[in-house]
């Protein structure tokens, strides 16, 4: 089967690597940049730095940081106006998956004049976007390394997934010192959310022996880190490794696709607008436990890479209510009855989204409904 695998052109890793921005952006030939973040990033001293940096070395970079949490359309194109107004040349996202998320379609927003759903699918975009340079905050996404972003279509209530190398960023700069400040929650959704990439990668019908191999080192360092992580946040070494299995689940997914956990995962952040990292966590062990026959030898050196003598599943169950991850029912707060009302609309976009055709076990929309019920 022929495979194909993308990555940025550039990855610099370690501890002040964001101190080589500017040598990045004068790469691009970039003198005016846009650079998108959230409200919470952009009243710390991070962005002001950043920015104060890029002006001293002669490029000016306006901020535009109306990007919210699972990010919309209108984030989209508030972001592209913005981006006119400076006449920017080039995209700097500094922030979580939901930032890079909403800096790779602002960036091909403004080189296409398509509608956005028209991008929703595989391969739909026609241009490539303006260069995007990716400084993640978060050890989670790794959006920084993909060819994948998700945006929310608020007339249709859907979660758009795009799949396409034109918004893979032309450069990634992974610095573990801007996730020292994650708050403890964020640490432990962000960090499965990791996991989940990595382990839906390796069972992936799309997995291959380019992706393989990122994929069980993500498990290794995740399932070694993520609880010194989120206890000992200032600790560097873990830091540093959940950054690392970040970036390596973001290669890895990208180019051999996520499977039912995220189907299933975008239509609950759709309807009651739960973060990405928290809604995959939620459903990550009822899917597990339904998937394993599909591949058991796989799922079976998940479990050993782990280093669990337990079942996987219940394991899965396990670290999360280490980590003070809630249940699916908690984390929603309202009324079963309101949650079975979106059920069977959930399932059908889950399905549509391509995603659950390619896990280990294929389900159909009942089944859906079930693991939904299951994961309450």
């Amino acid at each position: 089967m022929e495979t194909r695998f993308d990555i940025p052109a550039s990855v610099l890793f370690g501890a002040g690597s964001r101190l080589r921005l500017s040598e990045e952006l004068k790469k691009l030939g970039a003198a005016r940049v846009l650079l998108v973040t959230d409200q919470r990033l952009r009243d710390t001293e991070t962005i002001e730095t950043l920015r104060e940096r890029l002006a001293g070395d002669g490029i000016a970079a306006t901020i535009f940081s109306e990007v919210q949490p699972d990010p919309t359309d209108r984030n989209v194109f508030a972001g592209l106006a913005c981006l006119r107004n400076c006449d920017a040349e080039a995209i700097v996202a500094v922030g979580g998956g939901s930032v890079m998320d909403a800096a790779k379609i602002i960036g091909v927003a403004a080189t296409n004049s398509e509608p956005l759903p028209t991008f929703q699918g595989y391969h739909r975009i026609p241009k490539p976007g303006l260069p995007l340079i990716a400084v993640p905050t978060t050890a989670g996404t790794g959006s920084e390394a993909t060819k994948v972003a998700v945006i929310t279509d608020t007339e249709r209530h859907v979660k758009m997934m795009i799949y396409d190398p034109k918004i893979l960023p032309r450069v990634a700069i992974v610095d573990y010192e801007l996730s020292v400040t994650m708050p403890a929650a964020l640490t432990a959704y962000v960090g499965v959310d990791t996991l989940v990439h990595a382990m839906e990668a390796y069972v992936s019908k799309k997995a291959s022996g380019m992706t393989d191999p990122l994929a069980l080192s993500c498990i290794q360092l995740t399932s070694k880190y993520l609880r010194t992580a989120q206890q000992e946040p200032d600790n560097r070494k873990a830091r540093e490794a959940m950054a690392l299995a970040a970036c390596q689940g973001g290669m890895a997914f990208s180019n051999s696709s996520v499977c039912l956990v995220h189907g299933m995962s975008r239509p609950i952040g759709a309807v009651f607008h739960l973060p990405h990292g928290l809604s995959n966590a939620v459903l990550l062990p009822a899917v597990t436990r339904f998937s394993i026959p599909g591949a058991p030898e796989r799922y079976e050196r998940i479990r050993r890479e782990m280093g669990w003598d337990e079942d996987l599943a219940d394991g899965l169950e396990r670290l999360n209510a280490e980590l003070g991850i809630p249940k699916l029912r908690d984390a929603l707060g309202i009324e079963r009855s309101e949650f079975e009302v979106h059920l069977e609309k959930m399932a059908d976009d889950a399905l549509a989204s391509g995603s659950p055709q390619n896990n280990p076990v294929v389900p159909n929309a009942e089944e859906i409904i079930d693991l939904y019920r299951r994961a309450w």
